[in-house]
């Protein structure tokens, strides 16, 4: 049995009737490559059975402490049926892009069932050109960002004839499931270590409260953090560089910003990484700061179309990993996070990506600063008993207030060669990611060979049409390029 750690347990803790906590992605595949000139729900199960040994959080399952006494545990699925989780789908003809993408929202708007190990995986067929797509959802206690590409690259090859895997172990069969006396009695065994771990993270916690994500939407949040942000200045230990503080940068309300559904909205494409590096190159600065300026773009432009666009600028929390490379194979969580003003009130063009670029700049050094663990750490406060209660309600307090930020956005650096799974090409990874309540839109990208695979997804009630977002990341790319590299725009990879 493994414990989860609390920053692990605070996923499952944020699920209600609109809000899931599993990630995922869309891999669309070119069977051509395959034996056969296609790939069968057989083959998945046969790939994923032979490489099962190495993903040990796919045999996973969750085990609750009686009254939550304590945090969950992994144990071993003593029952583990591969086929309930690998099954088969359909995109309604003519499978384009937008059917296939509702296809994608109908699947992932179901919470998985936390009697077997959080995760499944789709074979979806009737994409237009004979093509087909595996669609994974992995709940984010088992995964994040860094480790979620660890469980691909152990599912995909680097050519057609996939590769050698190493001898399956004897087969196992689980650990023995324990019954609610036992953890009852775990758990109470447990309670004296509570207060242990939350003393343990005072030293990094406590200093920095302000700096968490939804800190400045509690009253008093932004006043604490103004004075603590004070006090390290006339400390030295803070520079006053004009640019809008995390811990007190207060978004404001957009449409996207409230209690959401249990129904999700989702658009994909791709946009040429050559192009974009061609725009980083040129100005000195990095992809990512590209990248999020395009997404500022889009959401800009989408609230301009809908006469909505504030005064100030919104705010978007950028997850950002902070896993150890001696971390690596460990699965769970090793993230923080950034809190990030981006410039959808500049017009400019050039100045919108100059700018995105010293707010990026800033939020880093300020991040850097920070303990590693500090998430981690701020969630061994709570003590397992109302942690639910307590994730639940504060996450409902900030969708009905001001919110403490307006959406997500993501980007994950990825493989540049091309890859291949049971014989199939890899043509792209969509991410497709959360949303919560006061923050019903989600932005991730993440590289794949040549391009930038957009996945956005949107809470069904809030935005009203995700493409024109993901086509708005597009022109906005098209519109830089001209304005930057002086030249008219390459056509936009799809």
């Amino acid at each position: 049995m493994r414990q989860l750690t609390s920053l692990d347990a605070q996923f499952l803790a944020v699920e209600s009737a609109g809000t899931y906590g599993h990630v995922g992605g869309l891999a669309v595949y070119d069977p051509s490559t395959a034996p056969g000139g296609r790939v069968t729900v057989q083959d998945v199960c046969r790939l994923v059975g032979q490489r099962l040994h190495m993903l040990p959080p796919f045999r996973s399952r969750l085990v609750e402490v009686p009254f939550g006494l304590d945090l969950p545990y992994w144990i071993e699925d003593p029952d583990f049926d591969l086929d309930f989780h690998i099954r088969e789908s359909a995109v309604p003809p003519p499978g384009d892009d937008r059917r296939t993408a509702e296809t994608v929202a109908r699947i992932f708007a179901r919470p998985l069932d936390r009697a077997h190990p959080l995760w499944e995986l789709y074979l979806i067929h009737g994409l237009e050109g004979g093509r087909v797509a595996l669609l994974t959802k992995v709940h984010h206690s088992v995964a994040d960002g860094v480790s979620g590409n660890e469980i691909l690259s152990v599912l995909l090859d680097e050519s057609p004839e996939g590769r050698e895997v190493e001898p399956v172990p004897e087969p196992s069969t689980g650990e023995r499931a324990p019954g609610e006396l036992e953890m009852l009695v775990r758990g109470a065994l447990g309670l004296p270590r509570q207060p242990l771990r939350a003393l343990r993270a005072i030293p990094s916690a406590l200093p920095n409260l302000t700096e968490l994500p939804g800190a400045n939407a509690f009253p008093g949040g932004p006043l604490v953090s103004g004075a603590l942000s004070r006090a390290r200045r006339l400390l030295g230990r803070e520079e006053d560089d004009g640019v809008l503080e995390v811990s007190t940068a207060r978004p404001p309300r957009t449409s996207f910003n409230g209690p959401v559904s249990p129904h999700r909205r989702f658009a994909f494409g791709s946009l040429s990484l050559d192009t974009v590096k061609a725009l980083k190159n040129e100005l000195e600065i990095t992809v990512n700061d590209v990248v999020v300026a395009l997404a500022a773009t889009a959401v800009r432009d989408w609230l301009l179309a809908r006469d909505e666009l504030p005064d100030d600028p919104l705010v978007a929390l950028v997850p950002v990993s902070v896993r150890r490379e001696e971390e690596r194979g460990t699965f769970g969580n090793r993230i923080s996070a950034m809190i990030v003003p981006i410039p959808t009130n500049e017009p400019d063009p050039r100045r919108r990506l100059l700018r995105t670029h010293e707010l990026l700049k800033s939020a880093k050094e300020r991040h850097n600063a920070l303990p590693a663990q500090l998430l981690t750490d701020a969630t061994a406060f709570i003590p397992p008993a109302v942690a639910a209660l307590a994730a639940r309600t504060a996450v409902g307090v900030m969708s009905r207030t001001r919110p403490p930020l307006n959406l997500v956005i993501s980007n994950v650096p990825g493989p540049r060669e091309p890859l291949y799974c049971a014989g199939a090409q890899l043509e792209g990874h969509y991410p497709v990611s959360v949303v919560m309540d006061g923050v019903g839109l989600n932005i991730t990208v993440m590289s794949y060979r040549d391009h930038l695979d957009f996945g956005i997804i949107a809470d069904r009630e809030q935005v009203d049409d995700v493409w024109n977002l993901m086509d708005g990341t597009g022109r906005a790319l098209e519109e830089l390029e001209s304005v930057i590299c002086g030249r008219e725009a390459a056509p936009v990879a799809t």
